[in-house]
């Protein structure tokens, strides 16, 4: 009989989040007999992916489907203190008023003539985004801490570096940020490679949505990709995310996981374009997805057949299964507290690196030194999100206007002023002191 746990998953009723989570769950039965609790406080929401969990849950076990069922024990409930009770593991993604707020984040600053390119990570939006989502995430880690000390708390809101800096500054939980943004950057390299992703590894270092591939290798020989990828992109259409390929003459690494992420730290990161995130396709597309969710909820639909296979690029359920099996699970991506694992960067700074999962929990790879430029680079941005984290600890409005000046993507001092009122005065009702 396998070991069991209790996960529970804060933040159910997030369509994108929790159907990768389901999919990786269902698709195999090696976490048989746990407990998956979710927790929303949109009762809609919540039965919504209860429902579609059972029903995979059901025709899950095996990766492709097979009816012979995950084995799973599903709970919903809107008491998160309640939900924690036993818990080993806690998945967080939550999000305060995510696409009024983001909209907000990415026109105001446009408004006051600063460029950039998403406002969710890096500039104005990335600090408006820790100053609200951080006092939140506190709470529940605080909660975590109370209830289940021993659980791994597995955050996936963003921003994520910020807030795994930000929870470790205040509370004692054992904290894990995951993002499948090292993922993406595979795509864009074999597009360019014209190989297939499962025919390439990628490892990388550096911080959130600002990470650096040190190596890009083939996965049947471990051949180094590296020289085919500079022969190819020579030769390959110039429109194709331009930015990544500025950099990777300039510092000779590629660097992940997009043009419009990545830009988001860089004051020319506006010149890959600066048209912010799609809100009309994503509304359009949740609606498209619901519609599906309740069609194969009610039968009327058939359960796609990539609903039962893993996610593409989820590592959460990859990490439990490594911690409760001891299998020394490799997960490619992980955003922990440097301590040392990416040398030239500050230690208590979060950063994404190499992981291994077993009984022991979750040992960060070091891939040693990166390059002295793409260093210097990091450590402008590992600045700002240092500042920004204090500023959302403590609250302070003065902190937060330190935090837009040294941001290189502001360059008027007016500007960062009035983007600072209008958006504190949008966020005050989020906004507190965590100390």
């Amino acid at each position: 009989m396998p070991n069991t746990t209790k996960i529970v998953f804060i933040g159910a009723g997030s369509a994108a989040f929790g159907l990768s989570l389901f999919q990786d769950l269902f698709s195999s039965a090696d976490l048989a007999g746990s407990t998956l609790t979710l927790v929303d406080t949109d009762r809609d929401a919540l039965d919504r992916m209860a429902a579609l969990a059972g029903v995979m849950n059901r025709q899950g076990g095996n990766e492709g489907g097979g009816g012979i069922g995950a084995g799973i024990v599903i709970e919903t409930t809107t008491d998160r203190k309640a939900a924690l009770q036993g818990a080993g593991f806690v998945l967080c993604a939550v999000a305060i008023e995510r696409n009024r707020l983001w909209k907000l984040d990415f026109e105001v600053p446009r408004k006051h003539g600063v460029h950039h390119t998403l406002g969710e990570n890096g500039g104005p939006g990335g600090l408006f985004f820790t100053l609200r989502t951080l006092p939140l995430i506190v709470d529940i880690a605080r909660d975590v801490e109370a209830i289940c000390p021993d659980a791994l708390f597995i955050n996936l809101s963003n921003p994520e570096s910020r807030i795994v800096l930000g929870l470790s500054r205040c509370t004692g939980v054992r904290t894990l940020g995951m993002c499948h943004g090292i993922f993406l950057a595979r795509w864009f390299i074999c597009q360019i490679l014209g190989m297939a992703e499962k025919e390439v590894d990628v490892w990388g270092a550096g911080l959130n949505h600002f990470q650096w591939l040190t190596a890009i290798r083939e996965k049947a020989t471990g051949r180094d990709l590296y020289p085919l990828l500079r022969e190819r992109e020579a030769a390959h259409d110039p429109s194709f995310t331009p930015l990544a390929r500025r950099l990777f003459h300039a510092f000779g690494l590629w660097v992940t996981p997009s043009d419009d992420h990545t830009g988001e730290f860089l004051p020319y990161g506006w010149e890959a374009g600066e048209h912010g995130f799609d809100f009309k396709h994503d509304e359009e597309g949740r609606v498209i997805l619901r519609d599906l969710m309740d069609g194969v909820i009610d039968g009327s639909r058939p359960l796609p057949d990539d609903w039962t296979r893993p996610s593409w690029g989820e590592r959460a359920v990859a990490v439990i299964d490594g911690m409760l099996h001891n299998r020394k699970r490799f997960i490619e991506s992980g955003i922990v507290i440097n301590r040392g694992v990416v040398p030239g960067l500050p230690d208590e700074l979060a950063v994404e690196v190499p992981l291994v999962a077993d009984a022991a929990g979750v040992h960060p790879v070091s891939l040693g030194r990166l390059p002295d430029g793409i260093l210097k680079l990091l450590t402008v941005q590992a600045g700002v999100q240092q500042l920004s984290v204090e500023a959302a600890l403590h609250g302070s409005k003065e902190l937060a206007l330190q935090a837009l000046l040294i941001d290189p993507v502001i360059t008027s001092s007016t500007a960062a002023a009035a983007i600072l009122d209008e958006l504190w005065e949008a966020n005050r009702p989020y906004i507190r002191s965590c100390l």
